[in-house]
């Protein structure tokens, strides 16, 4: 079973200088939590999930000081990423992806062509690898 078989392929990104209140909205508006981050040359440098826009964690720096956070398009979407994402390439199988998910207790992975050229060809997730179990099952 490898990750192409499993992937969902139309990926909707984000852009470094996106606005975060736009990029939530894209979020509830296409049903999605993750989506990568690609710099100006359209290569991943991070991702962004729901989670991250409702409270970035540059807020939780100090516990002795409250932070003051309003989800605006004056903050982008560098301030709030995970920077350099770990990703799975599309020929990799699930049993590997599975791994990444269970270790690091991720949501969803970005999949790539290739690990030198970093190019987004899908996003793998936990619903997706639940069909990959189902599958398994049959």
């Amino acid at each position: 079973m490898k990750v192409s078989d499993y992937m969902t392929p139309e990926v909707i990104t984000a852009n470094l200088k996106d606005g975060l209140h736009q990029t939530f909205t894209r979020m509830r508006e296409r049903n999605i939590r993750h989506m990568p981050v690609l710099d100006t040359e359209e290569k991943i440098v991070g991702i962004i999930s729901d989670r991250d826009l409702r409270r970035p964690r540059w807020l939780d720096g100090d516990p002795n000081q409250a932070q003051n956070y309003q989800m605006s398009n004056d903050l982008k979407v560098e301030a709030a990423m995970s920077s350099t994402p770990d990703v799975v390439q599309q020929g990799d199988t699930i049993k590997d992806a599975v791994s990444l998910f269970v270790t690091h207790k991720y949501g969803a992975l970005p999949v790539v062509d290739n690990h030198e050229s970093r190019k987004v060809v899908g996003m793998l997730s936990l619903r997706d690898l639940m069909k990959a179990f189902n599958d398994s099952l049959q």
